[in-house]
């Protein structure tokens, strides 16, 4: 203790956060020492401090004098003395409680205290309010609760307590409270209702406690007040992006002459890049898009160069290219090996709707092999979209302004390890009956057009599923129950917390994001994506079908059948397709944390039983299954969480859905799909039959291809949003990194985070050397695109590279 009976230190905090999501935007006000005149300013006579020790509480003191400005301080930060004065038997503080009296609120960094011999950290990061009572911070240790030192064990429940709240009432800025609903904020929230129901199952989000209201579309504003940070630049900038797109810019973009027509040639696509605004945008809208500009900190619908074009504009309608981008592009993680055929529906569903695609459709393009040869040496690979838009044909094909099919396609690997497509099955109708047409793989004339335009909608397809189940479902809304767990249930002094805590950073932020701007009802991916005002009926419909344990990348390649259980193989996997650039570089990733999270675990549990009767971690899986995930609480693969191997495959598996999954299908949009041909969102007629189309099928190929897949608006919409969602923020942490040196004071851990670190550097350079081996075809392909996603570090920008450690953006 400094001078025996006092203990000095220093408090660093930040007065306002730059973008407020649930106010208007305003800017950071400026700390003050002089004259207390404004609400925004500190008064150091009306923040009190006490410290809790093994001793009991010491005695109340107030926040001290203004410290000169330091370079370790983060933008808008600034520290204040404080010292403690302490009683003799007062022993190493190990928490400590403050009260904000000002009628303003202050976000709390850090407190550090001056020992004996070594500095002690609280790590805050914290929104303190005058309307909250007295807050509790803990030191830095790990405590399993039955470890708990007696004077912690009260104030431990009493935290816990009030994260959980009653689940009463409406929420309001100040509360710190998770609890869980359903999402009945997306359209009309009397009748529009994801989860809960059987019809309609969904993981849950955050609640708010509101009132149901079909009028206030922004009546939507409430999430945890710690889980929007208050950094001043940070994703909070991309996400504020996102929503002055979405109120103020999108909106208009109809008024602006011109955007409401098709394209019509293909160069007319390459001039959106690298130029100045659309002409004829309304004054608001371009005010807008300045602002945007400025927060993003690029110029913003000037849209760059997608990396899929720089190479050449004609490589992306290449086969290779096609089948290349099944296993290294921004959805590899659908494709399947073909393991009986002709490919076949569940009948009890469905009715018979076995695929139509003949052994002589494929016999054409399969060389010398039978298809029985080719299916028993796994040289046959099926993407399959039939199931999941069979049942919404109907009503999309009634549109005026849509027409689908619900697609196959088998692919051929071949010698050199890239795949061929063999044949395209492309089927209208509905669950009551399918009529089917088989497209097999042309380069000239009107097949060639058709061909061209067979794999476009396979793309349509492939587009509106990755949007709405790989990327949405399977990595933002499957994570959120688990935040709201973790933070109810798991104490700041629990292991599992600080081991899950950085891969939940942002997520409710952005998940609130989406729904107002994204998936609300006539927004963005409604306008935007092939399944309209049915997208997350889609997304719901995948849902029925999802299996926490198969999320697991090892069990997810082998239940897709792209890769055997083989123990003497590296990660105990045997790769179907050896150059499956995502498979390759992702399974790395996986073992990395997995041998991670086992090291991790292991400083803080022994035994299977020390897993069993820690109560915490009971209480947090149950309520994981039974209420975040409660739709599918019944199923009998949810892990029992009773031993240390249970333990290991949850947390790895968390880990790897925030961090390693969601890098490899978020930040690839707009390389991939900001060239709107070689992604469209929608398609807007069938393939044209005999007669005048069809004629210019043949005449002008890009005119008939332009008329059948997204236009300017559509196209300028989903642009505009992907570009913002590829980006990385500025101060986003990466995997193997914390934001805070000082997260734990446990030497074993810190030295296995070490260890995990190092372990990423190695991959990080694994994956250069793969990338620059010309013999691995899908690594770049005629594209001419490194698989880079999964490069564990980064830097800020649309860099197309880097894994974060949460789902931020």
């Amino acid at each position: 203790m400094s001078n025996g009976r006092e203990m000095k230190g220093t408090l660093v905090l930040m007065t306002k956060n730059m973008l407020n999501f649930n106010h208007k935007v305003r800017k950071v006000d400026a700390i003050s020492t002089s004259k207390v005149t404004k609400a925004d300013e500190i008064s150091t006579s009306k923040i009190e401090m006490r410290l809790l020790g093994a001793a009991g509480k010491g005695k109340k003191t107030l926040l001290g004098k203004h410290l000169a400005s330091s370079s370790n301080l983060g933008n808008g930060q600034d520290s204040f003395s404080v010292t403690f004065k302490l009683d003799e038997n007062f022993k190493t503080p190990e928490a400590f409680f403050i009260k904000n009296s000002m009628e303003s609120e202050f976000f709390l960094v850090s407190l550090t205290l001056k020992g004996n011999s070594n500095d002690i950290h609280f790590v805050c990061n914290s929104w303190i309010y005058s309307a909250q009572k007295e807050r509790i911070f803990f030191i830095n240790k790990t405590y399993l609760p039955d470890k708990t030192p007696k004077y912690l064990i009260e104030p431990r429940k009493e935290e816990l307590k009030s994260l959980r709240g009653d689940g009463k009432g409406t929420l309001k800025e100040h509360d710190r409270i998770y609890d869980y609903d359903v999402y009945n904020d997306l359209a009309n929230p009397d009748k529009s209702v994801l989860g809960g129901t059987d019809d309609y199952p969904y993981p849950r989000r955050g609640r708010t406690g509101r009132k149901p209201t079909k009028k206030d579309k922004n009546s939507e504003t409430y999430i945890p007040r710690d889980e929007n940070l208050g950094h001043l630049k940070s994703s909070d900038f991309l996400t504020y992006g996102i929503k002055l797109l979405s109120e103020n810019v999108i909106t208009r973009f109809k008024s602006a002459s011109g955007l409401m027509n098709e394209f019509d040639k293909f160069d007319d696509i390459n001039e959106l890049f690298e130029r100045e605004l659309p002409h004829n945008l309304p004054e608001d809208v371009v005010r807008n898009i300045k602002e945007i500009s400025r927060v993003i900190g690029e110029r913003f619908l000037k849209f760059p160069t997608p990396d899929v074009i720089r190479a050449g504009e004609s490589a992306w309608r290449t086969d290779e290219e096609f089948g290349r981008e099944m296993l290294a592009g921004v959805n590899p993680c659908v494709i399947q090996r073909l393991q009986e055929f002709p490919p076949k529906l569940d009948a009890s569903m469905y009715g018979d709707q076995t695929s139509t695609i003949t052994r002589e459709h494929l016999k054409k393009n399969l060389g010398n092999l039978t298809v029985e040869e080719a299916l028993n040496s796994k040289k046959l690979f099926i993407l399959d979209y039939h199931d999941a838009f069979l049942p919404f044909l109907k009503k999309i094909n009634g549109d005026h302004n849509t027409k689908c099919y619900a697609t196959r396609t088998i692919f051929l690997l071949l010698k050199d390890g890239t795949l061929k497509p063999l044949a395209i099955e492309l089927s209208e109708g509905d669950t009551s009956g399918a009529h089917s047409t088989v497209i097999l793989p042309a380069k000239e004339g009107v097949e060639g057009t058709i061909w061209l335009l067979a794999k476009a909608y396979v793309l349509v397809n492939d587009s509106s599923y990755h949007q709405l189940v790989t990327h949405w479902l399977n990595t933002h809304a499957i994570i959120e129950p688990f935040v709201i767990a973790t933070n109810r249930n798991l104490s700041v002094l629990h292991p599992i917390h600080k081991l899950l805590s950085p891969h939940y950073r942002g997520t409710m932020n952005i998940n609130r994001i989406a729904r107002q701007s994204l998936f609300n009802a006539g927004g963005i991916i409604e306008q935007s994506f092939l399944p309209g005002c049915d997208a997350l009926k889609m997304s719901s419909a995948a849902y029925k079908n999802w299996v926490f344990t198969d999320q697991a990348l090892p069990n997810d390649l082998v239940k897709r059948g792209m890769a055997i259980k083989h123990p003497s193989a590296p990660h105990g996997l045997r790769l179907v397709i050896q150059d499956y650039p995502y498979a390759v570089d992702g399974l790395e990733i996986w073992s990395a944390i997995e041998r991670w999270v086992k090291d991790y675990v292991d400083v803080y549990y022994s035994k299977d039983s020390d897993v069993s009767n820690d109560t915490e971690l009971g209480d947090w899986w149950k309520e994981v299954v039974e209420k975040g995930h409660g739709d599918l609480k019944d199923k009998p693969w949810w892990p029992k969480l009773k031993t240390l191997q249970d333990l290991y495959e949850i947390c790895s598996i968390i880990i790897w859905t925030a961090s390693g999954l969601h890098a490899a299908v978020n930040f690839g949009q707009y390389p991939y799909g900001g060239y709107i041909l070689n992604r469209p969102t929608l398609s807007r007629r069938l393939i044209p039959k005999e007669g005048s189309d069809y004629d210019e099928m043949e005449k002008n190929p890009e005119k008939a291809y332009l008329r059948t897949f997204t236009p300017k608006y559509e196209t300028l919409v989903h642009l505009s949003v992907i570009e913002i969602l590829s980006r990385h923020a500025s101060d986003e942490v990466y995997l193997g990194q914390r934001d805070n040196p000082y997260w734990t004071y446990d030497t074993k851990a810190l030295r296995a985070f070490e260890k995990f670190g190092e372990k990423l550097k190695d991959i990080e350079e694994k994956i250069k050397r793969r990338n620059r081996d010309s013999s691995l075809r899908n690594r770049n392909g005629a594209v001419q695109m490194p698989y880079t996603v999964l490069l564990p570090n980064n830097e800020e920008g649309l860099t197309f590279r880097g894994i974060p450690n949460s789902i931020s953006i």
